[in-house]
């Protein structure tokens, strides 16, 4: 016969035994899952939800803590034998023998309580902190827990004897003086024998702690900022300091300092030394326009190119470069002589990290002083002519048309068609009109360059040699790259104007009239698709109908797709 209330206890303990589980699986979902993660949230709605039968019956759940097992009212409601998976072990081995928890705890500490177990989990083994401490620090009003001092489990106290003496009576004052004089007795030593007490020991020992200390310190004083510290002295004198022969010595010394910098490789220290300067033409008291004159020439020492070949080579090696911000710093002081080192020695890096701000740099210098680049462009290699073009080409001023322009009469193919690239982009009348000669070049990829740029940007005034192109025999062995760019170009400078050129060339009606050959057709319809207007649509719709060479269909269907976007513009 059950026993009255049996059957209760048997409900109440499996309602514990399944929020208990809940908290083990959402444990689990905390330590593999970030917040914001939806399994992480389902795990703490579960957790919620799970102390609501508990809550009917209880307002505070205790739990006693073993090594392996949580007991609530006797029966366990928990057991996990292995350690390393037991969340009962990780409370039993940092003292904790019993856990509380009170009803509300589930709002807003439940998980707080899950984060500290996690945390307690993954502890080394010589952390300072433990589970105790963490508990402590998180301050939880619904939680509460009994724990005990580590190594005093299961220790039964020593009591005193009704005499007063621990374990029994209080030996005689003669027997400890014997005993002492037996223990303290000096033995015989054998020869070749080493004895302790001949060395002298260390009174005292340093604790882990202090050990620990001693460590930390000699740690930070190998890893201080020596040159730092030296550079804030100095500017901090230079900058307070109002004697003229003081502040002559001092930037004496920072001048000379940053060729030391540059070459231990100490770019950090060479950028805090010219955000410095720059602070101290702003703040210092009482600068002569001759100290003025001064500071401001001490960066321009980077510029100079022994110091500029040394910064760039030792940046190119570096195994770990920069910060973009201390690049910024160094590369923004450059001044117009350092344009020509800069442009050597972009082609030839090796380490991309630097190429990027150093790029920038040579924009600036390229886009503030047009004059030094022409004289870079004289009797430069060929890799610096073409890294100088393209920063031109990016910069897209006017004043470097003359300088492409003349590059155009080079030999070297590529510098030809960098320069063509260079004139279209400044897109300036006098730059088309210097493109234009790039029509007659003698190799057909300036060729391309030249009229796909002319044909984009509307050039008119070479519709007449582009028209001569297409209707002569100029094109007819040229690849159909050109070809293409050709016809294409032709079609946005003609306009409808063009129709009757092209339309005879694609329809190919007539006995007597020469068939002209697919790539030619197929290229008539893509400058019609460039026209784009209704009778060049027209004309392809009916092109379309009765076009049987795969090449050509396809170009005009091409063609009506874009003459299709053309009219919904």
């Amino acid at each position: 016969m059950t026993e009255p209330g049996a059957s209760d206890q048997l409900i109440d303990s499996a309602a514990v035994e399944n929020l208990i589980q809940v908290l083990v699986k959402g444990l689990r979902a905390i330590q593999l899952y970030l917040p914001n993660n939806p399994i992480y949230q389902k795990a703490v709605g579960n957790v919620r939800e799970a102390f609501g039968p508990v809550w009917e019956e209880h307002t505070e759940l205790v739990v006693r803590v073993t090594e392996s097992d949580l007991v609530w009212e006797g029966v366990s409601v928990y057991s996990q034998p292995s350690k390393s998976e037991s969340v009962a072990w990780v409370l039993f081995k940092d003292g904790v023998r019993s856990l509380s928890l009170e009803q509300g705890v589930e709002d807003e500490e439940i998980v707080g309580l899950l984060e500290v177990i996690k945390q307690a989990q993954n502890l080394p083994k010589d952390a300072a902190d433990d589970l105790l401490t963490l508990l402590w620090e998180q301050d939880f009003q619904h939680v509460r827990y009994t724990a005990v001092e580590l190594g005093a489990d299961g220790v039964t106290p020593l009591k005193p004897s009704d005499d007063g003496w621990i374990g029994g009576a209080a030996p005689e004052a003669e027997d400890i003086k014997r005993k002492i004089a037996e223990d303290t007795q000096e033995a015989e030593t054998p020869t070749g024998i080493v004895r302790i007490d001949d060395f002298d020991s260390t009174l005292y020992f340093l604790d882990e702690n202090e050990l620990k200390y001693l460590q930390t310190e000699i740690e930070r004083e190998y890893t201080r900022d020596l040159a730092g510290n030296v550079l804030a002295m100095i500017f901090d004198l230079l900058e307070l300091q109002t004697y003229t022969a003081v502040r002559a010595e001092l930037m004496s010394i920072t001048e000379n300092f940053i060729p030391y910098l540059l070459g231990a490789g100490d770019f950090h220290s060479v950028a805090y030394v010219l955000r410095e300067l720059r602070a101290i033409l702003e703040r210092a008291r009482e600068l002569s326009p001759e100290q003025t004159k001064q500071i401001q020439a001490i960066p321009a020492r980077l510029s100079q190119s022994e110091v500029l070949d040394q910064l760039l080579q030792s940046l190119d090696e570096a195994v770990t470069p920069p910060t973009e911000e201390d690049l910024s710093e160094m590369f923004g002081e450059l001044r117009p002589q350092a344009l020509q080192s800069v442009l050597e020695w972009l082609p030839r890096l090796s380490n991309e990290a630097i190429r990027e701000p150093l790029e920038k740099a040579a924009l600036r210098l390229v886009s503030a002083h047009p004059e030094e680049v022409m004289q870079t462009l004289e009797g430069a290699e060929e890799s610096v002519i073409l890294t100088t073009v393209r920063l031109v080409t990016r910069a897209q001023l006017p004043p470097f048309v003359p300088a492409l322009a003349a590059l155009l009469e080079r030999e070297e193919v590529e510098i030809r068609k960098e320069a063509a690239a260079g004139l279209a982009a400044i897109n300036s009348p006098v730059a088309m009109r210097e493109l234009e000669r790039g029509l007659d070049d003698k190799d057909s990829n300036v060729r391309v360059v030249a009229v796909r740029a002319l044909g984009e940007r509307g050039h008119r005034a070479a519709l007449a040699k582009v028209e001569a192109a297409i209707t002569g025999k100029t094109l007819r062995s040229a690849e159909l790259t050109e070809k293409t760019a050709y016809f294409e170009a032709f079609g946005l400078l003609a306009g409808s104007a063009g129709i009757a050129a092209l339309r005879p060339m694609l329809e190919q009606k007539g006995l007597l009239r020469k068939k002209e050959d697919p790539e030619t057709r197929a290229c008539a319809a893509m400058a019609l698709g460039k026209i784009g207007d209704d009778e060049a649509r027209a004309v392809l719709k009916v092109a379309a109908t009765e076009e049987k060479e795969p090449l050509v269909k396809n170009a005009i269907n091409r063609a009506l797709r874009e003459a299709g976007r053309h009219e919904r513009a």
